[in-house]
């Protein structure tokens, strides 16, 4: 019998290790060896069907086997897909256990109505971080702040400070990288700097 540790792979690399950690931690405490992990990089909107999940589900897992994840939220974003999950292991007579919260899956009513539970909490929780970010951004627009990054030119320049003395050695004759010494500046900041205010030589 194969035990299978199923990894959904975010952006966050502390976060897979942390699901790695979990599941290897349940898995020795309960005397699973040998695991083989599976690395899901695609979204747990996407069905899990076509996911890496589905591959070994539906391809590879038989009956006795066992498939262990973090938390149930790994497995899928929709209450749906959790039960659809759950229904397929059921039906093959795989174990799927959920490390998180310490609980073996079959085809018990008591099963079903946590899995459910579980799977709407995650789906709640979804929901809430989604709406108070949405909030918080209709918050700041209603408060006159400008989302995303500032459009156009930069108002202020680090070397608007200097720009009366570098006016001055424009017009004495100057090189703008004998400036630049002078001012204690890269050359090349110096020549974007002239070229954004455009300072040249008005004597």
């Amino acid at each position: 019998m194969a035990n299978y540790g199923y990894l959904r792979v975010s952006t966050d690399q502390q976060d897979v290790l942390n699901q790695k950690h979990g599941v290897l931690e349940y898995a020795n405490h309960n005397g699973f060896a040998n695991m083989e992990f599976v690395e899901d990089s695609v979204s747990g909107k996407k069905p899990w069907q076509d996911r890496e999940l589905g591959r070994i589900l539906q391809n590879k897992a038989v009956e006795g086997d066992t498939l262990i994840v973090s938390e149930v939220s790994r497995l899928a974003r929709s209450t749906l897909q959790v039960l659809e999950i759950l229904k397929h292991c059921s039906e093959r007579q795989i174990n799927l256990h959920i490390a998180k919260n310490n609980m073996r899956f079959d085809d018990s009513m008591q099963s079903r109505i946590t899995a459910t539970v579980l799977g709407m909490a995650a789906e709640i929780e979804r929901e809430f971080i989604s709406s108070r970010t949405k909030e918080a951004l209709a918050a700041r627009k209603a408060n006159g702040m400008k989302l995303g990054r500032p459009q156009g030119k930069a108002e202020k320049l680090k070397l608007d400070v200097f720009k009366d003395e570098i006016q001055k050695y424009l017009d004495m004759g100057l090189s703008k990288a004998a400036i630049a010494k002078l001012i204690e500046c890269p050359a090349t900041t110096l020549y974007d700097y002239c070229r954004v205010r455009k300072m040249v030589k008005q004597k």
